[in-house]
């Protein structure tokens, strides 16, 4: 048994960088297997337990590495590891808030928050990096404790938008000064502090609220389930029954993405939005066309209210009867103006009814 931890501990030691990344990734896989709703209390719980662990683990590493704390012979069995625990539970937290904050984005900003974190985790492996003494764990650290409150407070509130936002950030920046305060007392240097603790801290936090302010912070816990463009939208019987000329076999296609318009004809938008139980709040829809000459112009904002509880989303739609041909978008959009998901789509007018035109059905 000696030996074998013996010979473990020294292919850590060799391979230091690439074991770190496994355990990382490893940590990002084993949540996205266990991934639960975003207000299930065992995951809020879950996460809760993950950050206190890591948090006291990157303390004693703190002080550890100035000299100021020894392991016991007990604690000393598991302190060679801590590394791995590290990795392992940042990779868990990160994946979670990733795939939410995935979630509940367009594209474009998935692609920035997503370039974010791995920017990060690329640059705590990097030896320039690791000599100096900006702790990038820290900041990656920061960003677990803002995406746990950016998520949690606007479970708990009802609604997204600016005041849960500038909470999470508020809550975030007691939590780096009260680890400051705690450090302080044992570390007389404060510039060591300063720079490894506050320095990637605030500067998580400023980056956050310059995305926050274009636009960049996807709107958890909203997100969008399923969105599509149809030729009618009917309720019955607490069901929606929307209307389409595409094919079954088309599933790549939401709807009517080509819209082919007779004379008469009604543009319906149809969007399930998720979002936790007793949660109440409003969506904005957010009609464009593609004018030849200036781009894309806004035609309509449609105001939309959404209440949680129902498992795959509040469901909802609206309707436009005067459209010219062309390109058209919707985006769906907060309140305060971050967008949840868009989707594209083309009409196409044709001159007269075909009185042989066949419809297909979906059921929501």
């Amino acid at each position: 048994m000696t030996q074998l931890k013996e010979r473990l501990l020294k292919y850590y030691e060799e391979n230091e960088i690439k074991v770190d990344i496994a355990f990382f990734l490893g940590g990002f896989f084993f949540d996205i297997l266990t991934l639960s709703a975003i207000d299930d209390l065992w995951g809020i719980s879950q996460q809760i337990i993950y950050l206190l662990i890591l948090g006291s683990v990157l303390y004693y590493d703190f002080l550890f590495t100035h000299g100021l704390f020894q392991p016991s012979r007990r604690l000393e069995k598991i302190w060679n590891y801590r590394q791995l625990i590290v990795h392992f539970l940042l990779g868990s937290l990160l994946s979670v808030y990733s795939l939410f904050f995935l979630k509940s984005a367009s594209l474009f900003s998935s692609v920035i928050f997503v370039a974010l974190l791995m920017g990060l985790m690329v640059a705590n492996e990097l030896k320039r990096v690791q000599r100096s003494e900006i702790n990038i764990k820290i900041g990656l650290y920061v960003i677990c404790v803002f995406s746990f409150f950016s998520m949690t407070i606007p479970v708990i509130l009802g609604f997204v938008g600016l005041f849960p936002f500038l909470l999470s950030i508020a809550f975030t920046g007691v939590a780096i000064y009260g680890a400051f305060l705690l450090l302080k007392r044992k570390i007389q240097d404060q510039r060591t502090l300063q720079k490894s603790l506050l320095l990637p801290g605030a500067t998580i936090l400023v980056l956050f609220l310059a995305f926050y302010l274009v636009g960049w912070i996807p709107p958890v816990p909203l997100s969008i389930q399923n969105m599509g463009i149809y030729h009618s939208v009917e309720k019955s019987e607490g069901k929606y029954i929307l209307s389409h000329e595409q094919a079954s076999w088309q599933f790549w296609r939401r709807g009517d993405q080509e819209f082919y318009a007779e004379p008469g004809d009604t543009v319906y938008f149809f969007a399930e939005i998720f979002s936790p139980a007793r949660f109440s709040d409003s969506v904005i829809l957010h009609w464009y066309f593609k004018d030849p000459v200036r781009g894309w112009q806004t035609t309509d904002k449609i105001p939309m209210s959404i209440t949680g509880g129902r498992k795959n989303g509040y469901r909802g739609f609206a309707s436009k009867q005067n459209y010219s041909a062309g390109d058209w978008r919707i985006s769906v959009e907060t309140t305060d103006g971050r967008e949840i998901g868009r989707i594209y789509f083309k009409v196409i007018k044709l001159e007269s009814n075909n009185p042989e035109r066949v419809f297909y059905k979906d059921i929501y």
